[in-house]
């Protein structure tokens, strides 16, 4: 594989808690993401794949390891550096969709842009418009966000997360709180995302069905990578 389509880089993660007990979650956990690659965690509760996650997502720092974003190493920069590498590069999808009920829908998909800055508020507008029309919610727009339903508020929050066309979308549980046909709409935009757009997926799910249909499963026990 060529590095330039390697989207994501992790070599020998390693993270440990002292509360109040030391415990090692994670075990030297190294793994490849390339672009318009979908890919799935899996693993029982418990065994580090959301750990994992929060530090592939550059969120948490306090590992050991090293972490390469589209070829630039994440190690050692500041809280500053990270969170505008995080911006440019990633896109989050949660479980809980996290949007701010008082604020529209567009405006809740425009504010990661209107943190990275480097569109205009217009042109900021229209590209928020685009992803609400890709995701077929472009109607409900203005509309405050608590108007909307389940299935609605998570595709809201999946325009949220691709607003400054991110390398990598990655998703903790994205389909936790959905019900089968909302799931099943969810992969659907995220298989989208990786083949039409070229665009990396890496999803944390308890959901083997939906595991089962991307391009690649990591299993996760006990801190390390099993398969």
């Amino acid at each position: 594989m060529s590095t330039s389509q390697l989207v994501l880089e992790a070599k020998d993660i390693r993270k440990t808690f002292h509360d109040p007990v030391t415990v090692e979650v994670l075990k030297g956990v190294s793994l490849e993401v390339k672009k318009g690659e979908f890919v799935s965690i899996i693993g029982k509760s418990g065994c580090g794949k959301s750990t994992l996650l929060y530090i592939l997502s550059t969120m948490d720092t306090d590992y050991q390891g090293s972490l390469r974003l589209s070829g630039e190493t994440t190690d050692n920069q500041s809280p500053k550096a990270l969170a505008a590498l995080r911006n440019a590069y990633i896109g989050f999808v949660f479980q809980f969709h996290y949007l701010l009920s008082e604020f529209s829908v567009l405006e809740n998909v425009m504010l990661p842009g209107l943190k990275l800055a480097r569109k205009s508020r217009e042109e900021l507008e229209q590209h928020a418009m685009e992803r609400l029309q890709m995701l077929g919610i472009a109607d409900q727009a203005q509309k405050k966000a608590s108007m909307l339903s389940g299935g609605q508020k998570q595709r809201v929050a999946i325009a949220r997360a691709l607003i400054n066309d991110p390398l990598i979308v990655m998703g903790d549980e994205p389909t936790g709180n959905l019900d089968r046909k909302n799931s099943d709409l969810v992969f659907d935009i995220f298989r989208d995302l990786a083949s039409e757009r070229g665009q990396a997926l890496l999803v944390v799910t308890h959901d083997m069905e939906f595991a089962a249909k991307t391009d690649r499963i990591i299993e996760m026990d006990d801190g390390r990578i099993i398969s």
